[in-house]
């Protein structure tokens, strides 16, 4: 496995005519034009005042412009890729907390992010799309001027992309990932699925996300492969998409395979004219009920990956066959040594449940201006990543849930993706998330939203009753909320954390 420092080395592995970054219905920019355009932007940037540390917000919609406008500007400076849904107060908070040196947003397009920029003084960069897919040329604002205090191609230790942890009960904290991390975690990734340069990723995944940014985007490069990047996920054009692509991969997270599943029957004839040979879910739990769906849909291997911002993505990775697949685990250690810990910071053995702590070349060094959430992350060397899990005798990460998510029932501790799985072994439930509902005497109670398959349908108790059969009564839900969607976070994962308010049960 080839390990990249810098994007400036990952960016060479690609032939020079081979297509690089696509787009459905236009013509690819290959690995030698993707490298000319890195090269250009970074002199350009310079020529501007940016270099080497200088943080440049982008706000793109999804595509491939926003693929290699990431690539070409952390080749020199550091990213910090924003949500483009966000309102004028989050784009407000994200631009002020980065401390961003310019703005980056398509021209001509009517964002509210363009409006907080210049209220800010931060210098607002167009960036106007070519005919290939991915090209483009930058106009910066006539404010920049000067030249770069650290120009050139940026090096290891330089942070490429900085995001923002997704927490639901406190500030958002920043997660500096330098240019070695990155280059790991995409290395890492291709080994796991091995990537050659014949794959072609479709991407279907927000590219202000890890998932999308590293995982499709990164790693096919590094492995001289290409990406086709969508608009985003759209369950009704993906089967036109995949017909167009006829993509090798495709990496998203669990909600949109199991959307993707339930229009698989009626394009069967799409899938076997296809040349798919893996399908890849991360970011959240993927059902086993789900996994083995997939697999007999599909006709290739479902492989279910583990990853997180502070990782730059991936930790785990279920093998590839032959090596077993295990539906309910997210794999073997895929990057980073993986241990599990006890509270007093000692390490746990075979099959003995505590918290996951990883330790790599793919780990952060740590949150920014946050000495209080480092001393907390951080333990003897191993980042803590708040995951309950254990490991088995082969070397299998099993993950009973997020920490702060599991459900503390009157000193019980219930694990919300066992109630999950159990509930979705019923043949009229499609979806469901179990959650903590606030209880008078227990503290929390469990509560779940499911969603019914078409046409299905089955009673609260009836639910509750078939769980009983399968769980210990204080896990069983004393509340079961039917759905027709089931609320999501703007990267497709299910928000377990806040959903009984939401729904009215706070």
């Amino acid at each position: 496995m080839v390990r990249h420092q810098t994007l400036q080395t990952l960016l060479a592995a690609g032939a020079d005519a081979a297509a690089a970054i696509g787009a459905p219905d236009r013509a690819p920019l290959s690995h030698g034009g993707l490298r000319t355009l890195a090269a250009r932007t970074v002199e350009q940037l310079n020529g501007v005042g940016i270099g080497r540390g200088d943080r440049v917000a982008i706000v793109l919609p999804n595509g491939p412009e926003m693929a290699s406008a990431f690539i070409a500007i952390a080749a020199g400076a550091t990213t910090a890729p924003l949500n483009p849904a966000y309102k004028a107060e989050e784009f407000d908070f994200y631009l002020g907390d980065l401390g961003a040196r310019a703005l980056v947003v398509a021209q001509g397009w009517d964002t509210p992010a363009r409006a907080v920029a210049v209220a800010r003084g931060v210098p607002i960069i167009e960036l106007v799309t070519g005919e290939i897919a991915g090209d483009f040329t930058l106009r910066p604002d006539a404010a920049l001027v000067g030249s770069a205090a650290l120009p050139g191609w940026a090096e290891a230790d330089d942070v490429a992309l900085v995001l923002h942890t997704s927490g639901t009960t406190s500030r958002p904290k920043i997660v500096p990932l330098r240019q070695r991390n990155i280059c790991a975690s995409a290395a890492h990734i291709g080994a796991s699925l091995a990537l050659t340069p014949d794959d072609v990723c479709l991407n279907i995944m927000p590219l202000f996300h890890i998932h999308g940014l590293i995982a499709a985007v990164l790693s096919s490069l590094a492995a001289g492969a290409s990406v086709v990047c969508t608009p985003g996920f759209n369950a009704f054009r993906h089967f036109t998409w995949f017909a167009q692509v006829r993509p090798t991969w495709i990496t998203a997270v669990p909600t949109m395979h199991q959307t993707i599943l339930g229009l698989a029957e009626r394009n069967r004839d799409t899938i076997a004219a296809g040349r798919l040979r893996l399908l890849r879910s991360s970011s959240a739990s993927l059902p086993p009920q789900v996994m083995t769906a997939l697999e007999e849909s599909f006709g290739v291997p479902v492989i279910e990956a583990y990853g997180m911002t502070e990782a730059a993505h991936q930790m785990a990775c279920n093998p590839l066959p032959p090596r077993a697949r295990h539906p309910g685990s997210v794999g073997i250690a895929a990057g980073p040594d993986i241990a599990i810990m006890r509270a007093d910071g000692s390490l746990c053995a075979t099959d003995e449940l505590g918290e996951v702590v990883i330790a790599g070349p793919n780990v952060t060094d740590g949150y920014e201006n946050n000495a209080k959430a480092n001393a907390e992350a951080f333990t003897n060397g191993w980042f803590r990543t708040g995951d309950q899990g254990y490991l088995d005798a082969d070397g299998y990460l099993r993950l009973t849930g997020r920490l702060k998510e599991l459900i503390n029932r009157g000193g019980e501790k219930v694990s919300p993706l066992e109630v999950d799985t159990v509930l979705m072994d019923h043949p009229a439930v499609a979806q469901v998330v179990t959650f903590a509902m606030p209880h008078q005497s227990l503290g929390e109670e469990v509560a779940a939203a499911v969603v019914l398959r078409p046409g299905e349908s089955v009673t609260e108790p009836a639910l509750r009753e078939f769980a009983a059969t399968r769980i210990a009564a204080f896990k069983v839900p004393r509340k079961i909320v039917f759905l027709d969607e089931i609320p999501k976070g703007a990267t497709g994962k299910l928000q377990r954390i806040g959903l009984a308010e939401k729904l009215g049960l706070g």
